[in-house]
């Protein structure tokens, strides 16, 4: 004897992309069990310009599943608050969070529905499997090939199924992580502190790489302040943990302590031992290029801006890290936002 399908909602937060359309097409027009509620909230920063309907958002994009929208705002506070917003309005046994700039794909939902179904009493969440479709006729770039790693990260919110229960058991999202990064990776931590299991899914959503200039490389670095309110909350050892990449950021601040030696020393009139300060420098910031552009299409504007950026990476990873240290040294467990 088969059993309904587990009542579940979605949440998909957004700053007003115009990939949100396509978001939304996608899962209206994919096949299977539709969600009783489809919450979108609209993290955009300060109140709505004056005049502006609610249909500022394309809601319509929802076809057929227009009437189970919900539109929420939550004031250009991070995915972490945008989220926690939307799973307050959720009142569905499971809250299934999407990625603006994510595609489901055709049978996403009879796949999703299956996921749900096979996940037994203890597991408090099911990921789904992301593909981030790169050129086929050239190597990725740079930029590509970071989007492509969210194929094998564990936990990714661009298309993660949770419990609304053990949702709010731990408390929902930490909403100090202001940017798209490791506040993912801390819930689930803290999911499976409190006892849940969390699974792998069938279903799979495709994960398009955004459009980005050639500066992209250096506003990520913000996320060395992230990394470290992760080993304040949760350990050294979080990246075992998490399986997440250890990065460089130790490599960085070597190369950026040997440019600050080189610089220092130079002042003082300590020429050749500024010298070797510098070389070591260059050599960090030459090992860094090349292993940024060896893998690249190697094209002249690639070439270009992984030559220029790599030399201020390493300056700017250690200057973030340094900066979440200090405004994270007291940083306790986090007491909820999402009650």
């Amino acid at each position: 004897m088969s059993h309904p399908p587990a009542p579940y909602a979605v949440v998909v937060p957004t700053v007003g992309r115009p990939c949100l359309a396509d978001c939304l097409g996608a899962l209206a027009a994919s096949r299977g069990p539709a969600p009783r509620r489809i919450v979108v909230v609209d993290d955009r920063p300060g109140e709505p310009p004056p005049g502006e309907a609610p249909g500022s958002l394309p809601l319509d994009a929802l076809g057929a599943l227009a009437d189970r929208a919900v539109l929420l705002r939550s004031g250009g506070r991070g995915p972490a608050a945008a989220r926690n917003t939307g799973l307050r309005g959720v009142t569905e046994p499971w809250a299934v969070f999407l990625d603006d700039d994510v595609r489901v794909g055709p049978s996403w939902r009879t796949e999703l529905v299956r996921d749900l179904a096979a996940a037994s009493p203890d597991t408090g969440g099911v990921q789904g499997v992301l593909r981030v479709p790169l050129p086929a006729r050239r190597r990725p770039t740079d930029w590509e090939r970071n989007t492509a790693g969210l194929e094998r990260a564990l936990w990714a919110t661009a298309d993660m199924a949770y419990r609304t229960e053990a949702l709010r058991a731990v408390g929902g999202f930490d909403e100090r992580f202001r940017r798209a990064f490791r506040e993912d990776a801390d819930l689930a931590l803290r999911v499976i502190a409190a006892g849940w299991l969390i699974r792998r899914g069938t279903r799979r959503t495709e994960h398009p790489v955004r459009p980005a200039d050639r500066w992209v490389s250096l506003r990520a670095q913000r996320g060395n302040a992230d990394d470290a309110l992760m080993v304040r909350l949760h350990g050294p050892d979080w990246w075992a943990r998490a399986a997440a990449p250890r990065g460089r950021i130790r490599r960085h601040a070597a190369t950026t302590a040997a440019g600050v030696l080189a610089l220092a020393l130079a002042a003082a009139g300590r020429r050749r031992v500024a010298a070797l300060a510098a070389a070591g420098w260059l050599l960090g910031t030459a090992e860094f290029a090349r292993a940024r552009i060896a893998p690249g299409p190697r094209t002249r504007d690639e070439v270009l801006t992984m030559a220029v950026t790599s030399a201020a990476v390493p300056v700017l990873a250690t200057w973030h890290r340094l900066a979440g240290e200090l405004r994270h040294r007291s940083a306790g467990a986090w007491q909820g936002g999402a009650a």
